[in-house]
């Protein structure tokens, strides 16, 4: 397996910090991994990415409530993710990879243990593309449990497949910007199928890895100019995410400074108000988190 880079040790505290209650809509907790072993076939894994670390980092940060995403790493295999559950408390969720052989009863144990969604990961890299049967098999589950979907897929994947995801009623999140190509300009069609999908009401997006996905390079102007378009198309369904330990980045790549990333995300909102939407307002209402 090839080596990446691990999370940054000590980033920077944020100035100023972010308004309290304020949420990591999407992370990942990895290993140890003599007890938490991955599978086979996975691409990636961050072995030091303990629940301990993420919530040290959340807490240099001041972020008070998040959501831990399953990785790819461990499928199915959700004992990582209960014990960090467990750990993390009432203001932490989960959201899972999900296939037919989940059981009722351990989507109910997932549901009780503060699972809220369900990712699916059309990004072929990741190895884990579910059919579309199962997709649809899932969906209905996940709807009777009153859980969202997440896709994360290139937006000319999402093109080619949206007749698939245009009926869903359940909330869907959007991953990564919808992994929109930032080079090929806001009126690409790729772009306005997103807004189309925004403007439904059941339909959010996370404001994710804006840096790695610029083609601008830093201080990612490009990123920048994308989400304020977003936000300006579904003010009420943006969310952050950090997306820490940042997987897949490459071994001789700096780590990243997950304060600096925060304070970047700030210039998303073009005012306090939209900054308090992005950060608390919306993610709160999606997650369900209350004082």
């Amino acid at each position: 397996m090839q080596k990446y880079q691990t999370f940054h040790r000590n980033p920077k505290v944020p100035q100023p910090l972010p308004p309290p209650n304020s949420c990591d809509s999407q992370f990942h907790v990895f290993g140890p991994v003599e007890k938490y072993p991955i599978r086979p076939g996975a691409v990636y894994c961050t072995p030091e990415a303990t629940i301990e670390a993420a919530l040290a980092m959340h807490k240099r940060l001041g972020i008070s409530r998040g959501v831990i995403v399953q990785s790819s790493a461990y499928a199915t295999d959700f004992r990582v993710l209960y014990d960090a559950l467990e750990i993390a408390g009432p203001q932490y969720q989960g959201c899972v990879v999900l296939d037919d052989d989940v059981s009722d009863a351990e989507l109910q144990k997932l549901h009780d243990a503060g699972v809220r969604g369900v990712r699916f990961n059309f990004w072929k890299v990741l190895n884990l593309v579910p059919s579309r049967q199962s997709f649809e098999r899932t969906i209905a589950r996940i709807q009777e449990m009153g859980w969202y979907a997440k896709l994360h897929m290139p937006a000319d994947e999402l093109m080619e497949m949206q007749d698939m995801f245009r009926p869903l009623k359940v909330n869907v999140v959007l991953d990564h910007f919808g992994r929109t190509e930032f080079d090929r300009g806001i009126a690409h069609p790729s772009v306005t199928l997103i807004e189309g999908l925004l403007k439904e009401g059941n339909w959010w997006m996370m404001l994710s890895n804006g840096d790695r996905r610029s083609k601008a390079g830093k201080p990612w102007d490009d990123a920048v100019m994308f989400a304020r378009h977003f936000m300006d198309v579904a003010p009420d369904r943006m969310i952050w995410g950090s997306d820490w330990p940042h997987p897949l980045l490459a071994e001789n790549e700096p780590p990243k400074d997950d304060g600096e990333l925060l304070e970047f995300a700030y210039n998303y909102a073009k005012n306090e108000k939209l900054k308090q939407k992005l950060l608390v307002e919306n993610p709160a209402r999606l997650f369900g988190f209350t004082d």
